[in-house]
Protein backbone atom coordinates (compact mmCIF):
# COMPACT_ATOMS: atom_id res chain seq x y z
CA UNK A 1 0.00 0.00 0.00
CA UNK A 2 2.70 2.56 1.51
CA UNK A 3 4.95 1.31 -1.26
CA UNK A 4 2.73 2.02 -4.78
CA UNK A 5 1.48 5.71 -2.70
CA UNK A 6 5.50 6.37 -2.56
CA UNK A 7 6.12 4.74 -5.92
CA UNK A 8 3.35 7.30 -8.01
CA UNK A 9 4.88 10.02 -6.66
CA UNK A 10 8.66 9.41 -7.77
CA UNK A 11 8.56 11.95 -10.86
CA UNK A 12 7.73 14.41 -8.69
CA UNK A 13 9.91 13.63 -6.14
CA UNK A 14 13.23 11.70 -6.99
CA UNK A 15 14.69 11.06 -3.94
CA UNK A 16 11.20 8.61 -3.81
CA UNK A 17 13.33 6.41 -5.63
CA UNK A 18 14.87 4.60 -3.28
CA UNK A 19 11.84 3.01 -2.09
CA UNK A 20 12.18 0.98 -5.36
CA UNK A 21 15.32 -0.95 -3.67
CA UNK A 22 14.56 -4.02 -1.62
CA UNK A 23 17.07 -3.38 1.15
CA UNK A 24 15.80 -0.33 1.77
CA UNK A 25 12.03 -1.52 2.04
CA UNK A 26 13.34 -5.16 4.10
CA UNK A 27 14.95 -2.70 6.35
CA UNK A 28 11.82 -0.23 6.39
CA UNK A 29 9.66 -3.11 7.19
CA UNK A 30 11.57 -4.65 9.85
CA UNK A 31 11.61 -1.56 11.65
CA UNK A 32 8.10 -1.11 10.93
CA UNK A 33 7.00 -4.47 12.76
CA UNK A 34 9.14 -3.95 15.77
CA UNK A 35 7.75 -0.59 16.05
CA UNK A 36 4.41 -2.12 15.85
CA UNK A 37 4.85 -4.79 18.32
CA UNK A 38 6.12 -2.36 20.74
CA UNK A 39 3.55 0.10 20.54
CA UNK A 40 0.83 -2.47 20.85
CA UNK A 41 1.68 -5.73 22.56
CA UNK A 42 1.52 -4.11 26.04
CA UNK A 43 -2.66 -3.35 25.74
CA UNK A 44 -2.89 -6.71 23.70
CA UNK A 45 -1.06 -8.47 26.94
CA UNK A 46 -2.95 -6.62 28.90
CA UNK A 47 -6.44 -7.43 27.72
CA UNK A 48 -5.41 -11.50 27.53
CA UNK A 49 -4.32 -11.43 31.20
CA UNK A 50 -7.67 -9.60 31.32
CA UNK A 51 -9.62 -12.51 29.50
CA UNK A 52 -7.48 -15.36 29.95
CA UNK A 53 -8.08 -16.13 34.25
CA UNK A 54 -5.90 -19.22 34.47
CA UNK A 55 -3.85 -18.40 31.38
CA UNK A 56 -2.71 -21.09 29.20
CA UNK A 57 -2.90 -24.79 30.27
CA UNK A 58 0.09 -26.32 31.38
CA UNK A 59 1.10 -29.99 31.29
CA UNK A 60 0.53 -31.98 34.52
CA UNK A 61 3.05 -33.70 33.24
CA UNK A 62 6.19 -32.08 32.67
CA UNK A 63 8.69 -30.59 35.04
CA UNK A 64 7.40 -29.79 38.50
CA UNK A 65 8.31 -26.17 38.41
CA UNK A 66 6.54 -25.61 35.24
CA UNK A 67 3.50 -25.78 36.83
CA UNK A 68 3.99 -23.04 39.55
CA UNK A 69 6.10 -20.85 37.63
CA UNK A 70 3.80 -20.93 34.30
CA UNK A 71 0.53 -21.23 35.52
CA UNK A 72 -1.74 -17.44 34.56
CA UNK A 73 0.62 -16.59 31.96
CA UNK A 74 -1.69 -15.76 28.98
CA UNK A 75 -1.52 -17.12 25.28
CA UNK A 76 -2.15 -16.60 21.67
CA UNK A 77 0.45 -13.79 21.96
CA UNK A 78 1.20 -15.05 17.99
CA UNK A 79 -1.37 -12.40 17.32
CA UNK A 80 1.02 -9.74 18.17
CA UNK A 81 3.70 -11.12 15.66
CA UNK A 82 0.63 -11.71 12.37
CA UNK A 83 -0.44 -8.71 12.87
CA UNK A 84 2.71 -6.86 12.58
CA UNK A 85 4.08 -8.99 10.16
CA UNK A 86 0.70 -8.48 7.94
CA UNK A 87 0.20 -5.08 8.45
CA UNK A 88 4.02 -4.36 7.95
CA UNK A 89 4.24 -6.69 4.81
CA UNK A 90 0.92 -5.18 3.00
CA UNK A 91 2.57 -1.53 3.97
CA UNK A 92 6.28 -2.26 2.07
CA UNK A 93 5.94 -5.10 -0.11
CA UNK A 94 4.38 -4.89 -3.78
CA UNK A 95 1.18 -6.11 -4.12
CA UNK A 96 0.93 -6.98 -7.47
CA UNK A 97 3.90 -9.76 -6.66
CA UNK A 98 1.86 -13.23 -6.38
CA UNK A 99 4.40 -14.80 -4.01
CA UNK A 100 3.77 -12.11 -1.39
CA UNK A 101 -0.01 -13.08 -1.15
CA UNK A 102 0.73 -16.81 -1.16
CA UNK A 103 2.81 -16.53 1.51
CA UNK A 104 -0.01 -14.34 3.30
CA UNK A 105 -2.46 -16.88 2.61
CA UNK A 106 -0.63 -19.54 4.37
CA UNK A 107 0.70 -17.40 7.44
CA UNK A 108 -2.89 -16.37 7.98
CA UNK A 109 -4.49 -19.60 7.35
CA UNK A 110 -3.10 -21.39 9.67
CA UNK A 111 -2.55 -18.37 12.29
CA UNK A 112 -6.29 -19.07 12.16
CA UNK A 113 -5.98 -23.10 13.14
CA UNK A 114 -3.33 -22.15 15.41
CA UNK A 115 -5.97 -19.21 17.56
CA UNK A 116 -9.13 -21.42 17.66
CA UNK A 117 -6.89 -24.14 18.88
CA UNK A 118 -5.48 -21.71 21.42
CA UNK A 119 -8.86 -20.54 21.89
CA UNK A 120 -10.54 -24.47 22.98
CA UNK A 121 -7.30 -25.00 25.11
CA UNK A 122 -8.50 -21.73 27.44
CA UNK A 123 -12.19 -22.41 26.97
CA UNK A 124 -11.71 -25.74 28.26
CA UNK A 125 -8.93 -25.15 30.43
CA UNK A 126 -7.44 -28.23 28.94
CA UNK A 127 -3.56 -28.09 27.27
CA UNK A 128 -5.18 -30.52 24.02
CA UNK A 129 -7.32 -28.00 22.07
CA UNK A 130 -8.03 -29.04 18.71
CA UNK A 131 -7.74 -33.07 17.94
CA UNK A 132 -4.52 -33.77 15.87
CA UNK A 133 -6.10 -35.22 13.14
CA UNK A 134 -8.32 -32.05 12.82
CA UNK A 135 -5.61 -29.88 12.79
CA UNK A 136 -3.77 -31.98 10.34
CA UNK A 137 -6.76 -31.90 7.85
CA UNK A 138 -7.20 -28.43 8.16
CA UNK A 139 -3.84 -27.72 7.41
CA UNK A 140 -3.64 -29.98 4.17
CA UNK A 141 -6.90 -28.07 2.94
CA UNK A 142 -4.97 -24.77 3.28
CA UNK A 143 -1.38 -25.77 1.58
CA UNK A 144 -2.71 -28.07 -1.02
CA UNK A 145 -4.56 -25.10 -2.45
CA UNK A 146 -1.30 -23.38 -2.13
CA UNK A 147 0.98 -25.87 -3.49
CA UNK A 148 -1.11 -25.67 -6.82
CA UNK A 149 -1.40 -22.01 -6.63
CA UNK A 150 2.78 -22.06 -6.62
CA UNK A 151 2.43 -24.90 -9.61
CA UNK A 152 0.77 -22.85 -11.65
CA UNK A 153 2.26 -19.45 -11.13
CA UNK A 154 5.79 -20.75 -11.75
CA UNK A 155 7.93 -21.23 -15.10
CA UNK A 156 7.92 -24.05 -16.50
CA UNK A 157 11.28 -25.24 -16.30
CA UNK A 158 10.45 -25.42 -12.60
CA UNK A 159 7.12 -26.98 -11.97
CA UNK A 160 7.37 -30.03 -9.75
CA UNK A 161 11.22 -29.88 -9.40
CA UNK A 162 13.08 -30.25 -6.00
CA UNK A 163 16.85 -28.91 -6.19
CA UNK A 164 19.24 -29.97 -3.84
CA UNK A 165 22.19 -28.05 -1.37
CA UNK A 166 25.83 -28.47 -2.54
CA UNK A 167 24.54 -30.02 -6.43
CA UNK A 168 24.81 -27.50 -8.60
CA UNK A 169 22.64 -28.58 -11.73
CA UNK A 170 20.94 -31.81 -10.15
CA UNK A 171 17.55 -32.27 -9.47
CA UNK A 172 14.27 -34.13 -9.33
CA UNK A 173 11.46 -33.81 -11.48
CA UNK A 174 8.10 -35.05 -9.45
CA UNK A 175 4.94 -34.06 -11.42
CA UNK A 176 2.05 -32.09 -9.99
CA UNK A 177 0.69 -35.02 -8.15
CA UNK A 178 3.94 -35.73 -6.23
CA UNK A 179 5.16 -32.40 -5.87
CA UNK A 180 2.22 -30.78 -4.10
CA UNK A 181 2.29 -33.75 -1.97
CA UNK A 182 5.83 -32.78 -1.31
CA UNK A 183 5.33 -29.24 -0.71
CA UNK A 184 2.35 -29.73 1.09
CA UNK A 185 4.19 -31.98 3.63
CA UNK A 186 7.11 -29.44 3.77
CA UNK A 187 4.91 -26.71 4.97
CA UNK A 188 2.57 -28.99 7.40
CA UNK A 189 6.29 -30.72 8.83
CA UNK A 190 7.27 -27.34 8.95
CA UNK A 191 4.57 -25.63 10.76
CA UNK A 192 4.22 -28.24 13.33
CA UNK A 193 8.23 -28.97 14.42
CA UNK A 194 8.02 -25.14 15.42
CA UNK A 195 4.88 -25.53 17.44
CA UNK A 196 6.68 -29.06 18.96
CA UNK A 197 9.57 -26.46 20.12
CA UNK A 198 7.35 -23.52 21.33
CA UNK A 199 8.07 -24.92 25.09
CA UNK A 200 9.99 -22.86 26.90
CA UNK A 201 10.36 -18.95 27.42
CA UNK A 202 11.95 -17.77 24.22
CA UNK A 203 12.58 -21.14 22.88
CA UNK A 204 11.33 -21.02 19.45
CA UNK A 205 11.16 -17.25 18.39
CA UNK A 206 15.08 -16.83 18.03
CA UNK A 207 14.91 -19.82 15.86
CA UNK A 208 12.29 -18.51 14.00
CA UNK A 209 14.15 -15.00 13.62
CA UNK A 210 17.80 -16.71 12.59
CA UNK A 211 15.59 -19.08 9.99
CA UNK A 212 13.32 -15.87 8.39
CA UNK A 213 16.32 -14.11 8.25
CA UNK A 214 18.73 -16.73 6.28
CA UNK A 215 15.22 -17.45 4.23
CA UNK A 216 15.06 -13.70 3.28
CA UNK A 217 18.78 -13.55 2.17
CA UNK A 218 18.00 -16.64 -0.02
CA UNK A 219 14.79 -15.31 -1.45
CA UNK A 220 16.46 -11.73 -2.74
CA UNK A 221 19.52 -13.91 -4.20
CA UNK A 222 17.30 -16.58 -5.80
CA UNK A 223 14.94 -13.90 -7.27
CA UNK A 224 17.93 -11.59 -8.59
CA UNK A 225 19.63 -12.74 -11.98
CA UNK A 226 23.03 -11.69 -11.84
CA UNK A 227 23.46 -13.32 -7.83
CA UNK A 228 21.25 -16.63 -8.60
CA UNK A 229 23.79 -17.29 -11.78
CA UNK A 230 26.36 -16.29 -9.70
CA UNK A 231 25.85 -18.59 -6.92
CA UNK A 232 24.59 -21.48 -9.38
CA UNK A 233 21.08 -21.12 -7.59
CA UNK A 234 17.73 -21.56 -9.82
CA UNK A 235 16.17 -18.06 -10.26
CA UNK A 236 12.84 -17.95 -9.35
CA UNK A 237 11.68 -14.44 -11.07
CA UNK A 238 9.31 -12.74 -8.19
CA UNK A 239 10.77 -14.49 -5.18
CA UNK A 240 13.20 -11.57 -4.23
CA UNK A 241 10.14 -9.77 -2.97
CA UNK A 242 9.29 -11.96 -0.28
CA UNK A 243 12.36 -10.64 1.48
CA UNK A 244 9.98 -7.86 2.95
CA UNK A 245 8.03 -10.48 4.02
CA UNK A 246 10.99 -12.18 5.91
CA UNK A 247 11.91 -8.98 7.42
CA UNK A 248 8.69 -8.23 8.75
CA UNK A 249 8.83 -11.39 10.72
CA UNK A 250 12.14 -10.64 11.43
CA UNK A 251 11.28 -7.30 13.13
CA UNK A 252 7.79 -9.21 14.48
CA UNK A 253 9.99 -11.72 16.35
CA UNK A 254 12.50 -9.52 17.76
CA UNK A 255 9.66 -7.27 18.89
CA UNK A 256 7.97 -10.47 20.56
CA UNK A 257 11.20 -11.95 22.61
CA UNK A 258 11.04 -8.42 24.31
CA UNK A 259 7.84 -9.91 25.82
CA UNK A 260 8.40 -13.27 25.67
CA UNK A 261 12.30 -13.66 27.35
CA UNK A 262 12.37 -15.52 30.59
CA UNK A 263 9.94 -15.07 32.42
CA UNK A 264 7.31 -14.56 29.49
CA UNK A 265 5.01 -12.43 29.70
CA UNK A 266 2.89 -13.90 27.21
CA UNK A 267 3.17 -16.96 24.73
CA UNK A 268 2.81 -17.18 21.44
CA UNK A 269 0.76 -20.01 21.25
CA UNK A 270 -0.12 -22.49 18.36
CA UNK A 271 -1.83 -19.06 16.69
CA UNK A 272 2.30 -17.81 16.80
CA UNK A 273 4.04 -21.35 16.12
CA UNK A 274 1.78 -22.90 13.55
CA UNK A 275 1.92 -19.59 10.99
CA UNK A 276 5.46 -18.93 11.34
CA UNK A 277 6.45 -22.27 10.66
CA UNK A 278 4.10 -22.53 7.87
CA UNK A 279 5.51 -19.41 6.79
CA UNK A 280 9.21 -21.04 6.54
CA UNK A 281 7.91 -24.01 5.20
CA UNK A 282 6.09 -22.16 1.72
CA UNK A 283 8.93 -19.44 1.26
CA UNK A 284 10.91 -22.56 1.08
CA UNK A 285 8.89 -24.24 -1.49
CA UNK A 286 8.53 -21.03 -3.44
CA UNK A 287 12.33 -20.64 -3.51
CA UNK A 288 13.22 -24.20 -3.85
CA UNK A 289 15.29 -24.67 -1.08
CA UNK A 290 13.23 -27.03 1.12
CA UNK A 291 16.22 -29.52 1.90
CA UNK A 292 17.92 -26.43 3.04
CA UNK A 293 15.21 -25.46 5.52
CA UNK A 294 15.53 -29.01 7.02
CA UNK A 295 19.21 -27.62 7.94
CA UNK A 296 18.64 -24.27 9.01
CA UNK A 297 15.65 -25.14 11.33
CA UNK A 298 17.63 -28.37 12.25
CA UNK A 299 16.53 -27.67 15.29
CA UNK A 300 12.71 -27.91 14.78
CA UNK A 301 13.51 -30.92 13.03
CA UNK A 302 15.37 -32.47 16.67
CA UNK A 303 12.26 -31.48 18.22
CA UNK A 304 10.10 -33.26 15.61
CA UNK A 305 12.25 -36.26 15.65
CA UNK A 306 12.66 -37.05 19.40
CA UNK A 307 8.04 -37.01 19.61
CA UNK A 308 8.35 -39.44 16.34
CA UNK A 309 11.28 -41.39 18.40
CA UNK A 310 9.80 -41.56 21.45
CA UNK A 311 6.22 -42.44 20.72
CA UNK A 312 7.27 -45.32 18.06
CA UNK A 313 9.75 -46.92 21.04
CA UNK A 314 6.92 -46.96 23.55
CA UNK A 315 4.75 -48.40 21.21
CA UNK A 316 7.00 -51.05 19.83
CA UNK A 317 9.35 -51.62 22.94
CA UNK A 318 7.28 -50.13 25.68
CA UNK A 319 10.39 -48.21 26.84
CA UNK A 320 10.82 -44.62 26.50
CA UNK A 321 13.98 -43.42 24.91
CA UNK A 322 13.92 -39.91 26.35
CA UNK A 323 12.98 -38.68 29.69
CA UNK A 324 10.24 -36.68 28.34
CA UNK A 325 9.63 -34.84 24.95
CA UNK A 326 9.72 -33.27 22.89
CA UNK A 327 13.52 -33.06 23.28
CA UNK A 328 14.07 -29.70 25.54
CA UNK A 329 12.04 -30.95 28.44
CA UNK A 330 14.17 -34.15 28.17
CA UNK A 331 17.06 -31.80 29.58
CA UNK A 332 15.12 -30.26 31.82
CA UNK A 333 14.38 -33.50 33.10
CA UNK A 334 18.25 -34.43 33.37
CA UNK A 335 18.72 -31.09 35.37
CA UNK A 336 19.37 -28.56 32.84
CA UNK A 337 17.63 -25.15 33.89
CA UNK A 338 15.10 -23.38 31.75
CA UNK A 339 17.65 -20.38 30.75
CA UNK A 340 20.34 -23.23 30.01
CA UNK A 341 18.27 -25.42 27.73
CA UNK A 342 17.42 -22.17 25.77
CA UNK A 343 20.73 -20.31 24.91
CA UNK A 344 21.96 -23.59 24.06
CA UNK A 345 19.43 -24.35 21.31
CA UNK A 346 19.72 -20.91 20.47
CA UNK A 347 23.26 -21.42 19.67
CA UNK A 348 22.66 -24.37 17.66
CA UNK A 349 20.07 -22.20 16.18
CA UNK A 350 22.50 -20.03 14.93
CA UNK A 351 24.78 -22.51 14.23
CA UNK A 352 22.35 -24.33 11.64
CA UNK A 353 21.56 -21.08 10.30
CA UNK A 354 25.26 -20.39 8.96
CA UNK A 355 25.53 -24.37 7.46
CA UNK A 356 22.66 -23.50 5.64
CA UNK A 357 23.97 -20.05 4.44
CA UNK A 358 26.79 -22.15 3.40
CA UNK A 359 25.05 -24.38 1.14
CA UNK A 360 24.53 -21.04 -0.87
CA UNK A 361 28.28 -21.09 -2.02
CA UNK A 362 29.32 -24.86 -2.46
CA UNK A 363 27.77 -25.86 -5.20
Amino acid sequence: MLYSLLISFIEDYSFLNIVRYLSFRSGAALITSLSIVFIFAPKIIYWLKANQKEGQPIREDGPAWHVEMKRGTPTMGGVIILGSLIISTLLWADLSNIYIWIVLYITFGFGLIGFIDDYLKVAKNNHKGLSGRLKLIFQFVIVIAAAIWIYVVSDKDLQGMIAFPFAKNFTIYLGIVMWCAFASLVVVGSSNAVNLTDGLDGLAIVPIIIAAGVFGLIAYLVGNTIFSEYLNLFYVKGSGELIILCSSLVGAGIGFLWFNAPPASVFMGDTGSLSTGAALGIISVITKHEIVLAIVGGLFVLEAVSVIVQVLSFKMTGKRIFKMYPLHHHFEKKGWSESTVVIRFWIIAVILGLIGLVTLKLR
